[in-house]
């Protein structure tokens, strides 16, 4: 199994694009088939150091996480909107 993290700190984070931005996320349960678990977290502390969302994703395999960066669904719909969102992002891929 792999699990794909990634954490986004928004250019404005509030109430409303934190909701849009987890929604959206979320919106990935059904439509994107090579996904075997889906979790979006906003962030409870808000200190300077912290990001604004996580996405923990996982996956059978590296080559089922590689298609999953050019799903459709993913490419056309998630990564626009996170680009249009996002002042940074960090993410790691690892073998769970």
């Amino acid at each position: 199994m792999i699990t794909h993290i990634v954490l986004f700190k928004l250019a404005d984070p509030t109430v409303e694009n934190l909701e849009a931005t987890r929604s959206k996320l979320l919106s990935m349960d059904g439509r994107v088939d090579l996904l075997r678990h889906l979790e979006v977290g906003v962030d409870m502390v808000r200190s300077e150091r912290s990001y604004d969302i996580a996405l923990t994703t996982r996956f059978d395999s590296l080559e089922d996480l590689q298609a999953y960066q050019i799903h459709p669904y993913h490419a056309g719909e998630v990564i626009p909107h996170m680009k249009a969102v996002c002042l940074s992002s960090v993410a790691i891929d690892y073998e769970s």
